[in-house]
């Protein structure tokens, strides 16, 4: 699946909203101090917390941590997403710009310009847009990275099919292919045919471990600490998660947990992380990240991993 290590990835999604910008800077330092590496935001991050009405904070707050830490640029890599942004504010998802080449286009010129690089690592189709031709999206992607505008590009919230067919248009016009999927997922599961209320999450399924497995795509999972659940008792697990499974499975993470001398979030992510997926953690304080990081250290065996399939 993923040629490389697994890597804790830094969800920003909050930053320039609901987390200050004082706030964020000591995040982010944090996460490179500690060995961090990749950034993942979203050009309408996030316009349902901002009183403007669109997105745009978050690579703000990215941009201007980059132009107050020299040489920063050099430490991290960035993601972004095109495809949800509102063109008017408030108007979501009526407004929502798409994936049409010159959605695409725009979107990613208006993100290099709040983030004030002139490249992102990495440029995510954040949903599918089913009423633009698909060769046509998978021919704008190309052209940037072609441009060196976007290193890689990949997709988050499709359905495994989709992304194939992606593939094999790219191959067709000659152009880079879809290399990675981002998709929710955790330990704990919903229960089955249950759908989940936040608008857009895609749910990462066999399928699309599949896919990445044969055709060695990297896969990022978001809401991967299910948002502070694990470990906060004023915030349980939605209602949608409340099944005999994950009594068991959370019974189990206890369990672990204990016997390796490390958090429930830990666990989790190293539980991730032994399935070759990169787990985005979102954090508002510095040691949440300094907490998540530490997850790398922890090594699960075959028999946590059999302990945690069984309880299901």
């Amino acid at each position: 699946m993923n040629i490389t290590s697994p890597q804790i990835v830094l969800g920003t999604m909050d930053f320039g909203t609901r987390i200050a910008s004082d706030h964020a800077f000591a995040v982010l330092d944090s996460f490179v101090a500690g060995g961090g590496v990749w950034l993942d935001t979203a050009n309408c991050y996030s316009f349902w917390s901002d009183p403007s009405g669109v997105g745009g904070a978050s690579e703000r707050a990215i941009g201007a941590w980059l132009r107050a830490r020299p040489g920063a640029r050099d430490a991290v890599r960035i993601a972004t997403k095109v495809r949800q942004n509102p063109l008017v504010p408030h108007s979501w998802p009526q407004s929502a710009e798409g994936l049409s080449a010159r959605a695409v286009h725009d979107g990613v010129e208006a993100s290099l310009e709040r983030l004030g690089v002139d490249h992102v690592d990495l440029l995510w189709a954040h949903a599918e847009d089913r009423t633009v031709p698909l060769e046509e999206t998978v021919g704008a992607f190309g052209e940037l990275v072609a441009k060196g505008v976007a290193l890689r590009v990949g997709a988050a919230n499709h359905a495994a099919w989709r992304v194939e067919r992606a593939r094999s248009f790219a191959r067709d016009q000659g152009v880079e292919p879809w290399t990675a999927l981002q998709l929710r997922h955790s330990l704990v599961q919903p229960r089955p045919f249950a759908p989940v209320p936040e608008a857009g999450h895609r749910m990462l399924t066999a399928e699309d471990l599949d896919l990445a497995r044969s055709e060695g795509l990297a896969v990022w999972s978001y809401s991967s600490l299910m948002w502070g659940s694990y470990v906060r008792a004023d915030k349980p697990l939605p209602q949608t998660y409340d099944h005999p499974g994950n009594t068991r499975v959370l019974a189990v993470l206890d369990d672990v947990a204990g016997e390796l001398s490390t958090t429930r979030n830990q666990v989790v992510l190293a539980w991730l992380m032994r399935q070759g997926i990169d787990p985005i953690v979102g954090a508002s304080r510095a040691e949440q990240i300094e907490e998540a990081l530490s997850a790398r250290s922890v090594r699960l065996d075959d028999e946590h991993l059999a302990r945690f399939a069984e309880a299901r």
